[in-house]
């Protein structure tokens, strides 16, 4: 009797389960004809290949079809973006070119004794590169604002002598101030102080009672207040004197807070002489 390995019959395997593989994930050696075969002519069972390495694992069950390695965990959904550069953008682009521009008309266009306006025309207002603490802030989307108001302003009033329009702080800190001014003959500061707020009211912008307040040490006429935008609290203040009009909005702050800082905030901006 010959002996069950010798011969061209392969070494006995359990019933049901595949050849052993060559290192490495390999297929065995190959005759000719291109049909893989182990030694003796017997074909081996084959299992499909995912670059080198089995599609199933042992026990037939199927892999979650990621490379070897393990399962990838899915990316969350992005983080969403803060509405707050949207509100600002919208509410102080109408408030500037509404409010400033509806009362130049008789801000820029009256005429007056030349020895009454000497100062008034010596008044510039400016961007600082810091307003009471705060930096210009650097947002693009806010840096874009910015350019925007001031180029309506300047189109809004071609007559003033200088316009500004900047945003200071940072929206993430609930931090942001806002200021729109321009300088010019202003032969009624009372009046144009209250188109300016007229104006204001005409937009979608919520406002409250504007109270008058000291207009600090430039002088001139002040009025202060509580406002609303898209649920967003801002503090507003208005001045007005003979050479310039301006407007300084505080987001998330009450129009007392605003108060508070006017002084500083429009000696910063607002230049005499």
């Amino acid at each position: 009797m010959s002996h069950p390995n010798s011969g061209s019959y392969p070494p006995h395997q359990p019933e049901g389960y595949p050849a052993p593989q060559q290192p490495g994930g390999y297929p065995p050696p190959q005759q000719s004809g291109g049909h893989p075969e182990q030694s003796g002519g017997y074909p081996a069972p084959q299992q499909p290949q995912y670059g080198g390495y089995p599609t199933e694992q042992p026990g037939g069950y199927p892999t979650s079809g990621q490379p070897y390695g393990g399962p990838v965990t899915p990316a969350g959904p992005p983080p969403k973006k803060s509405n707050v550069t949207r509100i600002l953008l919208t509410t102080l682009a109408v408030v500037v070119v509404l409010c400033l521009g509806g009362a130049a008309v008789l801000f820029f266009t009256a005429k007056d004794k030349v020895g009454e306006v000497v100062d008034a025309t010596k008044t510039r207002v400016v961007a600082p590169a810091t307003l009471a603490g705060r930096a210009k802030a650097t947002d693009p989307t806010l840096l874009q604002g910015a350019q925007q108001l001031e180029t309506e302003l300047k189109k809004s009033l071609p007559d003033a002598t200088s316009t500004v329009g900047a945003f200071y702080g940072e929206p993430a800190k609930k931090d942001l101030i806002m200021i729109a001014a321009a300088s010019g003959l202003n032969a009624d500061p009372g009046k144009t102080l209250e188109d300016t707020i007229s104006g204001m009211k005409s937009t979608d912008v919520e406002v409250g009672e504007m109270k008058t307040v000291d207009a600090g040490p430039l002088g001139g006429q002040a009025k202060c207040g509580d406002a609303k935008a898209a649920e967003v609290p801002m503090g507003v203040c208005v001045w007005s004197d003979r050479g310039s009009v301006g407007m300084v909005l505080i987001y998330f702050k009450s129009g007392a807070q605003a108060q508070s800082e006017l002084a500083t905030i429009r000696g910063q901006i607002e230049q005499k002489g």
